[in-house]
């Protein structure tokens, strides 16, 4: 009997290995053809590769993951990866597709996979309402991340954006403080910016960015530069003087 087919599609690294190494235990028999990050390599391993179950973050760089799935209506059963709360999640309940949610838990994955296991056999439904619907229901304004996974050791760890204190440049990764811990993710800062919300993660410097709800003292020094000591941490954050307007009272 051939094997099922699917395509995990997730920027963040080590969700989309995490989300396959939890289908791997659950579903053994399943094949991943295909991994990406982003909606636009989605779309192109879609056409070349056809495979029968699309993983699809919701928001990803290129393409969204809802047009990768208007593209495979008809042609590939879907699951979205999903950041949203419940509030939203009424267009996955019709039936014809449906989610997983994040930060990924087994059991949820694993009603996800006796889902597909009894559709995989039937023809993909047409997603075009649902794909619309569901448009509506999470397009109302761009969506910021509410926590990321991050490496701890041989483990991964999650940790709430409001737990962030600040974020550093390094190279191509990014430093990420915490009260308790530093970690390094996999991203380059001007990524992590663009999934953060700006009202809250301030840019203070060209390598740094401040978490706004964090920040416990403000300093001048004396050659008239600004410093930024944030709670629970001892170092102090320079600010540039292309940043300086940011902390000028109006």
């Amino acid at each position: 009997m051939t094997r099922p087919t699917a395509l995990i599609a997730e920027d963040e690294p080590l969700l989309r290995g995490e989300i396959r190494d939890v289908l791997s235990r659950l579903w053994p028999e399943l094949e991943i053809v295909a991994e990406v990050g982003d909606g636009d390599s989605a779309m192109e391993a879609l056409d070349r590769l056809s495979p029968q179950i699309l993983f699809l973050d919701i928001q990803m760089p290129g393409c969204s993951g809802i047009d990768v799935a208007r593209r495979a209506s008809q042609r590939a059963h879907v699951v979205f990866i999903s950041a949203y709360d419940s509030h939203a999640l009424a267009a996955f309940e019709q039936g014809a597709l449906d989610y997983i949610l994040k930060p990924v838990v087994a059991d949820r994955v694993l009603v996800a996979v006796k889902r597909l296991q009894e559709r995989v056999g039937r023809p993909p439904a047409n997603l075009d309402g649902l794909v619309d619907l569901l448009k509506g229901a999470v397009g109302g304004g761009k969506q910021y991340l509410k926590w990321l996974t991050v490496p701890h050791g041989q483990d991964l760890r999650v940790v709430s954006t409001a737990e962030v204190l600040y974020l550093r440049a390094d190279n191509k990764y990014t430093e990420l403080a915490t009260g308790s811990a530093m970690f390094l993710l996999n991203s380059s800062l001007k990524e992590m910016l663009g999934k953060l919300d700006p009202a809250v993660f301030w840019q203070i410097h060209r390598g740094t960015a401040v978490n706004v709800n964090a920040i416990e003292t403000i300093y001048r020094s004396f050659r008239g530069a600004l410093e930024i000591k944030v709670r629970g941490r001892p170092e102090l954050l320079p600010v540039s003087a292309a940043h300086a307007h940011l902390f000028k009272q109006s």
